[in-house]
């Protein structure tokens, strides 16, 4: 995770490949997502709208996926939550390959939604969404609540409304994007938190500096937040590459990905002031000591619900 404050620059160079190309990358969105509905599902946080977009797997996710979903979740949520503060909630939000994700709504519950939140991914995972959204009241609902008129307007690949707005569009494509988001009010001179999860890593480094370039030089005052992988030369990280290709899925930025150091110099080299970084291991040691310890029987406790639910005892597990 990465959090930098903002130095201007210049700008970009527009890119698209065909959905083929695409689809492997997609496929990670529903990947991710059913994880955190897993985690959410067993209780390592409270999310009441993932269960409206995403299915729930058979399949029992390892604590350590949970855990590591839990850590990302609260990280970024954090980052978020000081952000808002600082700003007063005078800003808005722009959320870069959003996916399933259900920020929004969890900020409207907690009274801390900025100006207008904005998310943006492939136009083909935005129709899923915005078909969740339209059919399902718990999602609808508050974004009615906020919004001037009675309906709400659903054009192709974009909702649009007075506070909340998703958008079809390719990162790689930085003239449409900028055009897309100031179709739907984007202000340039409002305070900017932008976020990427395992995104530009699915870049390749060009494309994923002409968008860190972009960020840079486009608003007046920003925040930007990158969750990615590290240590990506090692066996895990080569173990992972293999597994992702096998999926037809390459990741085509994973040169920027060596260190916390290598993500550094890519936010300073194009146009960031600053740039902090941290890995998994010390997020987590930084969460508070009362969740911690409520996940450490994750395991023994997920294995005895599913025995449970089987008619079957659980295992017996020597100390």
């Amino acid at each position: 995770m990465a959090g930098s404050l903002r130095k201007p620059t210049l700008d970009s160079c527009p890119y698209s490949s065909s959905d083929t190309d695409d689809e492997g990358v997609r496929g990670t969105c529903e990947d991710a997502s059913i994880c955190k509905r897993f985690a959410v599902s067993i209780g390592y946080w409270n999310d009441p709208y993932i269960q409206h977009l995403v299915r729930l797997s058979k399949e029992r996710k390892a604590p350590e996926i949970n855990r590591g979903n839990f850590a990302r979740v609260h990280g970024i949520s954090q980052l978020i939550k000081a952000f808002l503060q600082k700003t007063e909630c005078h800003c808005q939000i722009i959320n870069l390959g959003a996916g399933m994700d259900t920020t929004f709504w969890i900020l409207k519950d907690q009274d801390l939604l900025p100006s207008k939140y904005f998310e943006v991914d492939f136009p083909v995972i935005v129709t899923r969404k915005l078909h969740s959204i339209k059919f399902k009241p718990l999602l609808s609902k508050p974004i009615l609540e906020l919004h001037s008129e009675d309906t709400l307007q659903i054009d192709g690949y974009t909702l649009d409304s007075k506070r909340y707005a998703v958008i079809g569009a390719d990162l790689r494509d930085l003239s449409e994007l900028e055009e897309k988001l100031k179709k739907c009010n984007m202000d340039t001179q409002l305070p900017t938190l932008l976020i990427t999860e395992c995104v530009l890593v699915y870049m390749t480094p060009e494309q994923s500096a002409n968008l860190i370039k972009w960020a840079a030089s486009v608003f007046g005052t920003a925040m930007f937040i990158n969750y990615e992988q590290v240590n990506m030369d090692d066996r895990f990280g080569q173990i992972m590459i293999e597994n992702l290709r096998r999926r037809q899925c390459d990741l085509a930025g994973v040169e920027t990905c060596k260190s916390l150091d290598s993500q550094k110099e890519r936010l300073l080299a194009n146009g960031w002031e600053t740039a902090a970084a941290v890995n998994m291991m010390e997020l987590y040691s930084r969460l508070p000591q009362t969740e911690v310890s409520r996940f450490d029987g994750d395991h023994f406790l997920t294995c005895s619900r599913l025995m449970r639910s089987q008619k079957l005892q659980p295992p017996a597990f020597q100390s």
